[in-house]
């Protein structure tokens, strides 16, 4: 169980670093916009935007990278909580589609994270 705990953090992780490389390196690309479903003239007007919550997923990436790296469940269960709430309020706000990418991952992540313990 516990093996599966940490690789569905991991998972999690990459996944808020993939939305890192996105929204701060990839914003302005097509590989961005497409990512986003944004113009070109929407993705250059908020570039500086999404840099910045880019950075907060990189955050969030780190703070699982680090609970994993110390085996440490307080740290994976608050940032995985985190994730999930940001999960869903991105689907209340943005898109219903933040709710798979982000919030079930990280809700099926947690709950093995519980069940290790």
């Amino acid at each position: 169980m516990g093996v599966v705990a940490s690789v569905l953090v991991g998972l999690v992780a990459l996944i808020h670093v993939y939305i890192l490389v996105l929204e701060m390196f990839l914003w302005n690309t097509p590989r961005g916009r497409a990512a986003f479903g944004t113009t070109k003239e929407f993705a250059a007007e908020s570039a500086t935007l999404a840099a910045n919550q880019g950075l907060y997923n990189g955050f969030l990436a780190a703070g699982l990278v680090y609970g994993l790296v110390a085996d440490d469940f307080a740290f994976k269960v608050f940032f995985l909580v985190c994730v999930i709430v940001a999960g869903l309020y991105g689907a209340a706000t943005v898109s219903k589609r933040i709710l798979f990418v982000q919030s079930v991952p990280a809700a099926l992540a947690l709950l093995f994270v519980l069940l290790a313990r």
